[in-house]
């Protein structure tokens, strides 16, 4: 009885000791979230249902990270600085247009590839994101700080900036700028007046992963904001376009007479700038008519691509400059 007794107290033994080395081993990043979070004090929070789930969102957050650099625009537009943004891998960075409005912000690596030790350490109070998380990152970040993602669709930008807004208790500001933005898009109808029914304008672009141009089709962020001002698109392109989640046709070079319009605008990424250089030089971009009048227009693939109302009001200065010259 009595080595059975002492055997099972060995046997005890050995598996709490197992247990605790196991445990030390792969607690890893898991056991680094609890110590983080037992050092917050929870503030003062209420439910906001969003696309994965609810959360319990600070009334006034102060330190809040986006999964995004599209999410970065509404917060610097509503007066709020991030302290942690990723990095674009293609796409010119959004630094390009906000320049001093990114200074002191945190990169915490590449969107898809997020730093997870670089979030920690700034200590969140809230996450923010519109694409760049599924459910399982959105568990994982929920452990850091209350996460909320909405679903963004290029066409209709607005609803995802008033969505952000309304988490920030920022609503009211929201639709002051949105309001301002309706306003110049009927001042620029009002300056191309009679022009607006003969105008066909195309964007492409020049992508840095991809080694062919493509057009950016009605349901697009850059074409959305042009029909709203009333501008059109080459029918061709409308015709090849029926799903409204498809933004983008890439095109040959065979196919390159689909960019054809009255105006061209080529958003060209950061590594893609040989790449339009090359095409220029070919003989069938040469005998586009738009290149031929002299009307095409390289601009910035940091918010001709997509954005949010930064971009959007970016787009549109660029349509005044460039539009009412064509006109």
């Amino acid at each position: 009885m009595k080595k059975r007794y002492v055997y099972y107290c060995n046997l005890c033994i050995l598996i709490a000791i197992s247990f605790f080395l196991f445990a030390a081993c792969h607690s890893g990043f898991g056991q680094n979230i609890g110590e983080y979070k037992s050092q917050l004090s929870i503030p003062e929070c209420r439910l906001v249902k969003h696309e994965l789930g609810e959360s319990c969102v600070p009334l006034n957050p102060q330190r809040i990270v986006v999964a995004e650099q599209i999410t970065l625009e509404p917060l610097i537009a509503l007066g709020l600085k991030p302290i942690g943004v990723p990095d674009n891998a293609f796409v010119g960075s959004k630094a390009n247009f906000l320049k001093s409005q990114m200074a002191g912000i945190t990169y915490i690596g590449k969107e898809g590839q997020l730093n997870l030790e670089k979030i920690l350490k700034l200590h969140p109070d809230l996450i923010i994101s519109l694409y760049n998380i599924d459910l399982e990152t959105y568990r994982l970040f929920s452990q850091i700080a209350p996460t909320v993602k909405f679903k963004y669709v290029h066409a209709q930008w607005q609803e995802s900036f008033r969505r952000i807004a309304e988490v920030l208790n920022k609503a009211e500001q929201a639709e002051k700028l949105l309001n301002q933005y309706e306003q110049r898009l009927t001042k620029l109808r009002d300056a191309l007046n009679n022009h607006l029914n003969k105008l066909e304008v195309s964007v492409g672009r020049f992508h840095g992963g991809v080694q062919l141009p493509e057009f950016r089709s009605q349901f697009s962020f850059p074409v959305s904001i042009l029909q709203e001002a009333g501008i059109a698109m080459p029918d061709a392109q409308r015709q090849l376009v029926k799903n409204p989640d498809e933004n983008l046709v890439i095109l040959n070079l065979e196919r390159i007479d689909l960019l054809d319009a009255d105006v061209l605008f080529v958003a060209v990424d950061p590594g893609a700038r040989e790449l339009f250089q090359k095409y220029q030089k070919t003989r069938l971009w040469q005998t586009l008519n738009v290149v031929k009048n002299q009307r095409v227009y390289s601009v910035d693939s940091s918010y001709w691509i997509f954005g949010s109302i930064l971009s959007a009001n970016a787009i549109l200065d660029d349509l005044f400059k460039y539009l009412l010259k064509a006109a």
